[in-house]
């Protein structure tokens, strides 16, 4: 899969004391260290265990991102919430990112598939962790497609995808740019695309379009176009839950709908009132923009549910009702 693919790596506590059910794990990779926190149940035996899979960019362990002004806590507060519903919970910075910057030390070196080789190794050491019945992966928008992959290759008992784009990525892309650019920018950015879809990087980029295509990272675009979610979640195997919030402007449940469509194995549940980060708020820009940076908002409460009814194996309906 990778150059890491078979790689040793080692998971170990780290030093320092974080809350009372909190524990920082570091998951030592040849290129360095991966920083996580562990969650735990009070008085539980055995918990499953959930390891959480951020999102794109530079999202860190918590759901925050430094390119957005302010917090919004939205993977913590879902690692307090499998908590309190007695499950345990993994989260962490992916390689690149926040404490584990130091793993990646080129962008241009970075892969997709760097990013699910990791993620399979923190699956791999806590399925022979004794302290957990089970290790389910669960991956939040981006990190929905690198648990799809990771589940492919590590010991899951279950997946379970949140916000997940259905649409190959370089797709996307190029819908959300459509009419946002002048003619002769959109023409370019268009051949920009079409190269990278086709595996071929491209040195020639205008200066206003550096920030997407700049040639450091190119080579991970072109390994993230290569995969399509829902050619992937096809190849699921165990017990899946897709979810998405009714209110997320930046997947939509039509996303959803594809991603079960591919897997009517799955369990699909929309939200109704939830946004991308989790927490129910209406379909307005400005209160969308405000709930990116307002730890504040608790996690809308029927997401819980459905993971809690997921997670007791509760009969569910095989598919949710489209948005009203």
């Amino acid at each position: 899969m990778s150059r890491l693919a078979g790689a040793s790596c080692a998971l170990v506590l780290a030093s320092g004391s974080l809350l009372a059910s909190e524990q920082a794990l570091v998951l030592q990779t040849p290129t360095g260290e991966l920083q996580g926190t562990l969650t735990v149940p009070a008085d539980v035996s055995k918990p499953p265990v959930v390891l959480i899979i951020a999102g794109s960019g530079p999202t860190d362990r918590d759901g925050n991102t430094p390119l957005v002004a302010g917090q919004n806590d939205s993977l913590k507060l879902l690692a307090a919430a499998l908590r309190d519903i007695g499950i345990a919970s993994v989260r962490y910075d992916k390689r690149g990112v926040a404490a584990s910057a130091s793993a990646a030390h080129d962008e241009s070196d970075l892969r997709l598939e760097h990013y699910v080789q990791d993620a399979a190794s923190w699956v791999t050491h806590l399925a022979n962790d004794a302290r957990f019945s089970g290790v389910t992966l669960l991956g939040h928008s981006e990190g929905s497609l690198i648990g799809l992959l990771a589940a492919q290759h590590s010991p899951v008992t279950a997946f379970v995808s949140i916000a997940g784009p259905a649409e190959q990525a370089s797709v996307a892309l190029r819908r959300q740019l459509q009419g946002r650019l002048p003619p002769d920018l959109a023409q370019r950015s268009e051949a920009i695309l079409a190269a990278l879809e086709t595996g071929r990087t491209v040195r020639d980029v205008p200066a206003s379009l550096l920030v997407l295509y700049r040639p450091s990272v190119q080579p991970y675009l072109v390994s993230w176009f290569r995969y399509t979610p829902t050619i992937e979640t096809a190849k699921l195997r165990v017990p899946c839950l897709i979810v998405q919030g009714e209110t997320d402007i930046q997947v939509g449940v039509a996303d959803a709908e594809k991603l079960h469509a591919a897997n009517p194995r799955c369990v699909l549940r929309v939200i109704p009132g939830m946004n991308h980060v989790l927490k129910t708020v209406a379909a307005d820009t400005d209160q969308q923009m405000a709930s990116y940076a307002d730890p504040t908002l608790p996690l809308a409460s029927e997401l819980v549910q459905v993971l809690a009814q997921f997670f007791d194996g509760q009969p569910m309906r095989a598919a949710a009702t489209a948005p009203r």
